[in-house]
């Protein structure tokens, strides 16, 4: 299945405005936490063109090279995004905002950062509304963390992590920024700023978890383990299911083995036919199930 990737077209298109609004008004205004505001948009920017890349090449047809496909280049390039928003993102802003914090400037013009603000929590709040519509249609009814746990597909959680960070973000920058200017404390900017850096990286350590988890080869969970048992243990020709293996390769896509024991009085085309018997049943039931291999076993 083919997704349009509304969320992340949005959120690309929302995060190149904001960065370049960005850093004109942090380079206008003297402000740290602007400038790192701008690269953190920045780095969403490159991150949203990553993952386009990885799911273009996922949909790479299956080749000599390849022999169960490229979906796992989703998940490679999910986790350069994650380890992206720890250096790129999360460590330069902790960088500028120590900077500011022991040589703190003074912010030029600050009403100049708030419309951008303003302006900046509006454009993300968009990206942010689209990206939950988007995963909200996946979650079939489990919670919202549930989903994302359980979500083999790292480019909807991704986005959804990352316009919400850089909502979170946007507060934490005004509210810092507000306190800084009425009350003379010009170190706040740079402390904003070190705020932003350590929410992307406990987001950047919360998204590179689950992106690993897919990559080193996640599977089924216990309960469509379950389910297929079921289903394969009613074929008559079928005695019980030593082993069920898994692993994604994609999304909607699983390598799924399958060693099960046949009873004893059946011939090597009756085992022939009840293997193609068994992985049409499993196909109707189980979509996503791409590749599938039955093994007989004596045990």
């Amino acid at each position: 299945m083919i997704k349009d990737n509304k969320s992340i077209y949005s959120a690309l298109v929302a995060n190149v405005l904001i960065a370049i609004t960005k850093f004109i008004a942090g380079a206008f205004t003297n402000s740290s936490s602007m400038i790192s505001e701008g690269i953190h948009s920045m780095v969403d920017s490159i991150n949203q063109i990553l993952l386009l890349y990885g799911l273009n090449k996922s949909r790479k047809e299956p080749d000599q090279m390849r022999p169960f496909g490229y979906g796992k280049e989703l998940y490679f390039w999910s986790f350069i995004v994650a380890i992206l928003i720890f250096g790129l993102g999360g460590g330069i802003s902790i960088y500028q905002g120590i900077q500011h914090i022991i040589k703190p400037e003074p912010v030029i013009n600050p009403l100049v950062n708030y419309a951008v603000l303003v302006l900046c929590m509006l454009f993300e709040g968009w990206s942010l509304r689209i990206a939950i519509k988007e995963f909200d249609k996946q979650r079939k009814g489990h919670t919202w963390w549930k989903a994302i746990v359980k979500s083999k597909d790292p480019s909807s959680f991704l986005v959804l992590f990352e316009d919400g960070a850089a909502v979170l973000g946007l507060f934490i920058v005004f509210i810092f920024m507000l306190i800084g200017h009425n009350f003379g404390l010009d170190y706040m900017d740079g402390l904003a700023s070190v705020l932003v850096g350590l929410l992307l990286v406990f987001v950047s350590a919360i998204l590179a978890r689950e992106s690993r988890s897919l990559l080193m080869g996640e599977g089924l969970s216990p309960e469509t383990k379950e389910k297929i048992k079921l289903l394969v243990e009613k074929d008559p020709s079928v005695i019980r299911i030593s082993n069920i293996i898994s692993t994604y390769q994609a999304p909607e896509e699983v390598l799924l083995v399958i060693i099960a024991v046949f009873k004893p009085d059946i011939d090597t085309e009756d085992i022939t036919d009840t293997i193609s018997r068994i992985k049409e049943t499993i196909r109707k039931e189980f979509k996503f199930m791409k590749f599938i291999i039955i093994q007989p076993s004596e045990d």
